[in-house]
């Protein structure tokens, strides 16, 4: 890739992206983001957006920004198993497929499933089935079960990913999920967990903020960021952090930086194709600036 300037006024002519390990499977530090596709955007009470990311993502518009991420070093994304809040139909099981077969792709999959208490493999099996290398429990699923006291169904699907040789991982909006899990002695490889400042215009002011999981406005994902911090630096398991960039209010350049500096190993981005290469080099960027830094949570991965 030839030298480039990026929003940030930042230059680099360096290719690839610095790369970690959760368990055996070895994944970049920037990983692609699978909401817009399915037409989950968090676009609050902006009614068509939905209708216009899924009239965008087509197949071949999906396939095309895995082998841009592919390109500049980001070699996994996450995606969801047949998502209950896909836009009409999910479409990633079918277009992973596709470009594995058609186009010879070799990002990797971590999914995102969705366990119920009546059936807590199923989502998880269709992963395995289709070539999954990790998955874990939606995170609207994790703070569900931790607030009714049912941190055993999680405990039970974890084991079961780990089982079947993925890494396993349970994704939160609220930091009492990971408190319970470790509590508890859950084996998970991994935890994705939201992380960002709350430095923009339409976060929640810190006195309406009622409990630890995401704002009823679907305008701020983790109300105590410092909280967050400050319990993650105890966990000697990766930390995947995701809403980075509070669904788009965030700069890159901010957002990126608040979450590597205090303690994330890897961040899951959702990106346009046009914003695929721009992020990995502000990613690449960043993470050679924090690697010349001590942080106060030690890499794990």
């Amino acid at each position: 890739m030839g030298e480039q300037e990026t929003r940030s006024g930042q230059q680099n002519s360096t290719p690839g992206l610095p790369m970690g390990h959760i368990g055996n499977v070895r994944i970049s530090r920037l990983i692609c983001g699978g909401n817009l596709i399915i037409g989950s955007a968090h676009d609050r009470d902006l009614l068509y957006i939905p209708a216009l990311m899924r009239h965008y993502f087509t197949d071949r518009k999906i396939m095309e920004t895995w082998q841009l991420c592919e390109e500049v070093g980001i070699n996994t994304m996450i995606g969801p198993v047949n998502s209950p809040y896909a836009f009409g139909e999910d479409p990633t099981l079918r277009v992973y497929k596709r470009y594995r077969d058609e186009l010879g792709g070799r990002i990797q999959w971590i999914a995102q499933t969705y366990p119920k208490t009546f059936d807590l493999t199923g989502s998880i099996q269709t992963a395995i089935d289709n070539g999954a290398v990790g998955a874990f429990v939606h995170g609207g699923i994790g703070d569900n079960w931790v607030k009714n006291n049912r941190v055993d169904l999680l405990a039970r699907a974890i084991e079961f990913i780990r089982r079947n040789g993925l890494i396993a991982g349970c994704a939160c909006h609220d930091i009492r999920v990971p408190m319970a899990l470790e509590e508890a002695g859950v084996e998970v490889d991994f935890y994705m967990k939201t992380f960002h400042d709350d430095n923009y215009w339409s976060a929640m002011p810190k006195e309406k903020r009622l409990d630890h999981a995401s704002s009823p406005n679907d305008n701020m994902w983790c109300l105590r960021p410092e909280e967050t911090m400050e319990f993650m630096r105890t966990v000697k398991k990766s930390w995947i952090a995701f809403k980075v960039l509070a669904a788009g209010a965030i700069h890159p350049r901010e957002g990126f930086k608040f979450a590597f500096e205090n303690g994330a190993d890897f961040i899951n981005v959702g990106m346009f194709d046009f914003q695929v290469r721009e992020d990995a080099i502000i990613a690449r960027n960043i993470l050679d600036e924090v690697s010349r830094q001590r942080r106060p949570r030690p890499w794990v991965g």
